[in-house]
C-alpha cells in the first residue's frame, strides 16, 4: 500500500488511506519541533522563549515601563492572553512572576509589586492582587522595535502584528540564562553578570579569533543571583568550549564562636536551591542521626537576606559538619550545563564564543535595519526642508500661485509645476504656518537642514561597511554594561575535590601497626592505657602463626603515609584511608589499599609537609646510606616510583626526616652506634644508590637509624630490654667505620629499635604476637653505653618485642590535631620524643600488678 491513497464513497465522502507508521512519525514530530521552538528553547539572539517576548511586548506595547505607574498583574495577563498568547492565563502569570523575582534572574526584566513569592518555594499572591511594569533592561532589550529593526508575524487570529524577536541591546541569554525541557532535549544555562558579559562581547568584536581562554579573562563564570561559591574552573572551561559542563556551587556559610559552642551560619545558598526544603532536609539527616553535633536549628532570614544558623554542640568541630552538610545536602548542589537554544530556526548546542557570535550577528542586523531606518526618515526630512527653504526663497510667487487656485489640489499642482517640486514638498508647503514666515524661522529650517545633512553623512557612514556596525555596536553594548553593571556575587574557588573528605575527618593522631604479612590499621591513641616498666601489656592485636606484628607509630589523620618498600620502591597513602580496627583485629592488606604486588613494605613515614630544604636519609640492611629532599617526593603516583637503588641481597630497612645541620646515630642488630654528621652523606636525586654509611661485622646487619635530637637514646632489643643513654656517650666518628659498644645483646636479644626520646614521653612496646604495652619514658633508666638495660616489657619465651613508637607530651585524646615528632621512622620503630632519667631498675620477670591497667 502507498503511503497515501483515496478511495471515494457511494455517498459522495472521500477516505484517505495513510500509513500509521509514517502519520504518527510525522504528527510526533511536528509536536516536537512546535514544542521545542514555540515553548521551551529560548532563541539565542534575545535569549527569550515565545512567552517570554509576548510578555515584554505588550507590556511595551501598554506603555507599562518603569517611569510609568504599576499596572494590576491581571490587565497584563489578559492583555498577553487576548493578543498574543492563548494558552491559558496561569502559564503567562507564572512567567511574568519570575521575571520579578530577584533570586531567580540576574537582572530582573519585571518591577513587582506585591507578592512575587519567595526562594521558600512561596507562590506568589493572585494576579487581582499584585502589580508589575518593565524594568529598564527590558526596555533596552525592547528598544528600537519601532524602527523596522525585526520582522513580525501575525498573531494567532491575524488580527496584529507581533515581533518575531526583540532588538536587545543586551546579550539577555548569557545575562538571565535559561532553563527547559522540550521533547527528546533540554537547555540550561546559568547567568551572568552583565558587567562581565559585555566586556565579553567588546573583546570578541575586537579580536574575532579570540580563544575561549582569552575570553574567561573577561567572563570567569557565572554569576547567581543568589551568590554562592562555584568549586573549580573545570566545568566552566567545558561549558564555555564545548556547551556543556557541570558546574559545582557551594553555599556560602560561616562559623561564629559563640565561647564553649559554636554555630555555622548560612548567609548564600546555591542557585535554584528551595530554602525552606534544605532546612527541613538538614533537620531530617540530624533526626536520621546522619549529621551528629548539631543542638538547634533555624531560620532567622528577612528582607535583607538569608542567615539560617546551626547551633553545635559542645566540643563540636564546626568544619567536619559543615562538610558533612555540604555532602549530604544541597548546600554543594551541580549545575548541569546545556547550552541549547534556537539557532536560524534549529535547536543547537553553543559554546560561549558561538552564543557571542550569534548575538553579534543579531544587533549587526538590527543596527544596519535601524540605521537604514533612521536614513531614510532623515532623507525624507530633509527632502521636505528642501522644498520649504525654496518656497521661503520664492514666497512672493508661491502665495500668488496659491492665491490664484481654486482649491488646495489645484494649489498643490500649480506648486509642482512652476516650482519643480514633488506632491510631498507641495503638501509640506501648503500646511506650513505663517510664523515661519519670520527670519528667526527660516533660520531655524537652515538649521535643521544642516544638521540633517551632517545625521545623513553619519548614518551613510555607519552602514557603508561591516566594521562601522560592528564599532556602533560596541559603543552600545559599553553603554549597557556601564548603566546596568553591578558587582560579582558568586565567587570562584580552587576545586575541593582533593580536601573535601579530609574536612570530614578530625586531624589527630592515631596509632598505626603493621604486621610481617603487610596487614596495616589505625587505632586511637587512647587504645592502651599506661603500664609501669617490666608490664606483661595486654593483647594488641590476633595475628595468625605465620604473621607477627613489625611497626607500631604514630601519625596524623590527614598527613601522606610515604610507604617504603624493601625494594627502594615508595608509594602514597592517606593516613586516614586506613581503616579503623580494634586492638586485637589484624587490619587490612596493604595491598588492598597499594599497587604493591609482591613487594614488602620496610618503612612508614607520615609527612603533613614536603619541604625541598629538608631531606630523607635512607638506610639499607648493608649499611648504606642516601640522602634525598623530601619535595621529589611530593607528587603521588598511584603506581608507585623508585627512591633508591638498591645493591643485589640489599634491602631498604629504614627512612629518616630531618635537616641538612644535624646528626644522626645508625644502629646495629648486634648493638653497635655510629654517630656521624647528616653532612657527611653527599645529596642525590631520587632513584640514586647511595654510600656507605656504617661498616658492619660478619653477620650484623643495621636496624635502624635516628637523628641526634632531644634527652637520650632508648634502645630496645627484642627480649624486651631497654635503657635510655645519653647522646654525649657516642662520641662522633667518620662516615664508613664501625662506631661503638651501645648494648649488650647476649641476654637481651638483638636491637629492634633505637629512637631519640625526651623526659616527658610515653612508648607503646608491641610484640610478635601482639601484646601491646604502653608505659612512661621515665621509668626506663639511664646507663651508660655497653650495658644490658633494664626490662621494659616482658616477653614469653617464644615471643620477642618487635618496636615500639614515641608518643610525645601532645600525643594525647585531647590533641589539636598538631603533627607529632616523625622525624624518623622505620618499621621496626616509631617516632616522637621524651625521657626523664630514672635509675631504678626492675628485676627481671616483674609483673608491678599494681601498675597495670585495663584497657578503658
Amino acid at each position: 500500500m502507498t503511503s497515501e491513497e483515496i478511495s471515494t464513497l457511494s455517498s459522495g465522502r472521500r477516505i484517505i488511506s495513510v500509513n500509521i507508521e509514517e502519520e504518527m512519525k510525522s504528527s510526533y514530530l511536528d509536536y516536537a519541533m512546535s514544542v521545542i521552538i514555540g515553548r521551551a528553547i529560548p532563541d539565542v539572539r534575545d535569549g527569550l522563549k515565545p512567552v517570554h517576548r509576548r510578555t515584554l511586548f505588550a507590556m511595551g506595547e501598554m506603555g507599562n515601563t518603569h517611569d510609568k505607574p504599576y499596572k494590576k498583574s491581571a490587565r497584563i495577563v489578559g492583555e498577553v492572553m487576548g493578543k498574543y498568547h492563548p494558552h491559558g492565563d496561569a502559564s503567562i502569570y507564572d512567567t511574568l512572576v519570575k521575571m520579578a523575582q530577584t533570586f531567580s534572574y540576574r537582572c530582573t526584566l519585571v518591577e513587582g509589586q506585591g507578592n512575587f513569592g519567595s526562594i521558600d518555594g512561596d507562590s506568589a499572591a493572585a494576579m487581582r492582587y499584585t502589580e508589575a511594569r518593565l524594568d529598564p533592561v527590558s526596555e533596552a532589550i525592547l528598544e528600537d522595535i519601532d524602527k523596522d529593526t525585526v520582522n513580525f508575524i501575525p498573531n494567532f487570529d491575524e488580527s496584529l502584528k507581533e515581533p518575531v524577536v526583540l532588538p536587545s541591546k543586551i546579550p539577555n541569554l548569557l545575562v538571565n540564562g535559561s532553563d527547559g525541557i522540550a521533547v527528546g532535549m533540554a537547555t540550561k544555562m546559568p547567568p551572568h553578570n552583565i558587567g562581565e558579559v559585555c566586556r565579553g562581547v567588546c573583546e570578541v568584536i575586537d579580536n574575532p579569533e579570540i580563544s575561549v581562554s582569552e575570553i574567561m579573562e573577561h567572563i570567569p563564570g557565572p554569576d547567581f543571583p543568589t551568590g554562592g561559591v562555584i568549586l573549580g574552573r573545570s566545568g566552566i572551561v567545558n561549558a564555555y568550549a564545548t556547551g556543556r559542563g557541570r558546574i559545582k556551587v557551594r553555599g556560602v556559610a560561616e562559623v561564629e564562636d559563640m565561647g564553649k559552642r559554636s554555630r555555622i551560619i548560612i548567609t548564600e545558598i546555591p542557585y535554584q536551591v528551595n530554602k525552606a526544603r534544605l532546612i527541613e532536609h538538614i533537620a531530617e539527616l540530624v533526626k536520621d542521626k546522619r549529621i551528629d553535633g548539631i543542638s538547634d536549628l533555624r531560620d532567622e532570614s528577612d528582607k535583607d537576606g538569608i542567615r539560617v544558623v546551626v547551633e553545635l554542640k559542645s566540643g563540636i568541630v564546626p568544619l567536619v559538619v559543615l562538610n558533612q552538610l555540604f555532602k549530604h545536602t544541597p548546600l554543594e548542589s551541580t549545575f548541569g550545563v546545556i547550552n541549547l537554544s534556537i539557532v536560524d530556526g534549529k535547536p543547537r548546542v553553543l559554546g560561549i564564543k558561538e552564543l557571542i557570535g550569534e548575538f553579534i550577528k543579531h544587533r549587526k542586523e538590527v543596527v544596519f535595519r535601524r540605521t537604514r531606518f533612521e536614513l531614510k526618515k532623515a532623507e525624507d526630512r530633509l527632502h521636505i526642508l528642501r522644498g520649504l527653504l525654496l518656497a521661503l526663497d520664492n514666497i512672493d510667487a508661491v502665495i500668488a500661485a496659491i492665491r490664484a487656485s481654486k482649491d488646495s489640489e489645484e494649489a498643490k499642482a500649480a506648486l509642482v509645476d512652476n516650482f519643480g517640486l514633488d506632491l510631498i514638498q507641495a503638501d509640506a508647503i501648503l500646511k506650513m504656518q505663517l510664523r515661519r514666515l519670520a527670519a528667526l524661522e527660516h533660520q531655524k529650517i537652515l538649521d535643521e537642514r544642516d544638521g540633517l545633512l551632517k545625521e545623513v553623512e553619519r548614518l551613510n557612514l555607519i552602514i557603508s561597511d561591516d566594521e562601522h556596525i560592528l564599532a556602533k555596536i560596541r559603543e552600545e553594548t559599553v553603554e549597557m554594561g556601564e548603566k546596568f553593571s553591578d558587582e560579582r556575587r558568586t565567587k570562584i574557588t580552587h576545586d575541593v575535590d582533593d580536601f573535601d573528605k579530609e574536612d570530614l575527618i578530625e586531624n589527630k593522631p592515631v596509632l598505626i601497626s603493621l604486621t610481617g604479612e603487610n596487614y596495616i590499621k589505625s587505632m586511637p591513641l587512647d587504645t592502651y592505657k599506661g603500664q609501669k616498666r617490666g608490664g606483661k601489656g595486654i593483647i594488641g592485636m590476633a595475628c595468625k602463626d605465620e604473621d607477627a606484628v613489625k611497626s607500631v607509630f604514630v601519625a596524623n589523620s590527614h598527613d601522606y603515609l610515604l610507604c617504603f618498600t624493601s625494594a627502594g620502591r615508595v608509594y602514597w597513602l592517606k593516613v586516614y584511608d586506613i581503616p579503623e580496627a580494634s586492638r586485637q583485629s589484624r587490619g587490612k592488606a596493604i595491598v588492598n589499599l597499594l599497587n604493591l604486588g609482591d613487594e614488602k613494605v620496610s618503612a612508614l613515614i607520615p609527612v603533613s609537609e614536603f619541604k625541598s630544604d629538608e631531606f630523607f636519609l635512607f638506610s639499607t640492611k648493608h649499611g648504606m646510606v642516601v640522602k634525598i629532599p623530601q619535595d621529589e617526593f611530593s607528587r603521588p603516583r598511584t603506581t608507585g616510583m623508585n627512591a633508591i637503588t638498591l645493591r643485589d641481597d640489599d634491602e631498604l630497612v629504614g627512612v629518616l626526616k630531618m635537616g641538612d645541620d644535624g646528626e644522626l646515630v645508625l644502629t646495629s642488630v648486634q648493638g653497635q652506634t655510629l654517630r656521624m654528621g647528616a653532612d657527611t652523606i653527599p645529596l642525590r636525586h631520587r632513584n640514586a644508590l647511595g654510600v656507605k654509611g656504617m661498616k658492619l661485622r660478619f653477620m650484623d646487619e643495621l636496624k635502624d637509624i635516628s637523628a641526634v635530637e632531644m634527652d637520650h637514646l632508648l634502645t630496645v632489643t627484642e627480649k624486651g630490654y631497654g635503657k635510655r643513654t645519653d647522646f654525649g656517650e657516642f662520641r662522633g666518628h667518620g662516615r664508613a667505620t664501625m662506631g661503638v659498644r651501645n648494648i649488650q645483646t647476649d641476654v637481651a636479644g638483638g636491637v629492634v629499635a633505637s629512637r631519640a626520646v625526651s623526659d616527658d614521653d610515653e612508648i607503646i612496646l608491641m610484640s610478635s604476637s601482639g601484646i601491646v604495652i604502653r608505659t612512661k619514658v621515665s621509668e626506663i633508666s639511664i646507663q651508660k653505653r655497653g650495658t644490658r638495660g633494664v626490662r621494659v616489657m616482658k616477653v614469653d619465651s617464644d615471643d620477642s618485642v618487635v618496636g615500639f613508637t614515641v608518643l610525645g607530651s601532645d600525643d594525647d585524646e585531647e590533641s589539636n590535631g598538631d603533627s607529632p615528632d616523625n622525624s624518623g621512622n622505620s618499621l621496626s620503630s616509631g617516632e616522637g620524643s621524651g625521657n626523664s632519667e630514672d635509675k631504678s631498675d626492675a628485676p627481671t620477670g616483674n609483673n608491678h600488678k599494681s601498675g597495670q591497667s585495663e584497657l578503658f
